[in-house]
């Protein structure tokens, strides 16, 4: 069970649609709000783009460590594999990057073929008794809800759910939300409009059910930011995204 105030905010939606830049620029956001808490970003993506968002160069990842279990155990080294899976939850607060205002932790690679279903519940256990230790955790998890619901967290409070303006960028975060109902506990939902062109295409915009806590213009700074692969937490706080996201984290009642 997770303390009753961390706060898990993870994101995901349609690929390509700026879910890690937004995932950056909520860690900058809470890190200015609350420097007394502690706060964890954790890189879902097999790409590990939420730690160059970070400026952040990981040397292992939580994947490396599930790897080396799994090597031991097809070595028949049945004994070895017990300790290290026992040992694992020590590895992964080593695994952990501390930076000015918060934590990074990188989930890594995705599963290797083969059923491993017990040592993979384990470290899913492993991260959720971590995240008890922290009073914020946000999540850059993978397009769809899949790698939310069973490979890093059964409960999130905040599900955030990022789109463009496309048509199929809404309808994908609406297929996530029907999933997501069935699937994943979750105390909040929403979803950010980002990239949006033009105000006039907001009319023509349609998220079901889903409340809109912010549209998001094309941001030319954070633009020249990836181009440069400078640090997203250092974005001006006057930057199209900053705003956004501000405002979204105020509907979200995360920050006042």
């Amino acid at each position: 069970m997770l303390q009753k105030d961390t706060k898990i905010i993870a994101l995901t939606g349609k690929g390509g649609v700026g879910k890690t830049s937004l995932s950056a620029a909520i860690i900058k956001i809470l890190a200015a709000n609350y420097p007394d808490k502690k706060i964890l970003a954790i890189d879902a993506d097999p790409a590990v783009g939420l730690a160059t968002a970070l400026g952040i160069e990981p040397k292992q990842t939580v994947n490396d460590i599930r790897q080396s279990i799994i090597s031991s155990v097809e070595e028949g080294k049945t004994s070895q594999a017990l300790d290290l899976v026992s040992e694992s939850r020590f590895q992964i607060y080593e695994t952990i990057v501390e930076t000015e205002g918060y934590a990074f932790l990188a989930i890594g690679r995705p599963e290797s073929s083969g059923c491993y279903c017990k040592v993979n519940a384990y470290l899913k256990d492993v991260i959720s008794m971590l995240a008890k230790d922290f009073d914020y955790v946000v999540i850059d998890g993978e397009a769809g809800i899949e790698q939310v619901n069973r490979r890093v967290m059964e409960k999130v409070t905040h599900l955030l759910l990022i789109s463009d303006a496309s048509k199929k960028g809404t309808q994908v975060i609406q297929t996530i939300k029907k999933v997501a109902d069935k699937m994943v506990m979750y105390d909040e939902i929403g979803c950010i409009i980002n990239r949006l062109p033009d105000e006039s295409v907001k009319e023509f915009i349609d998220t079901g059910d889903i409340p809109i806590l912010a549209y998001i213009p094309n941001d030319t700074t954070l633009a020249t930011f990836d181009i440069q692969g400078k640090n997203i937490t250092k974005l001006p706080e006057q930057s199209e995204v900053i705003v956004g996201v501000t405002e979204a984290l105020r509907k979200f009642k995360l920050i006042k």
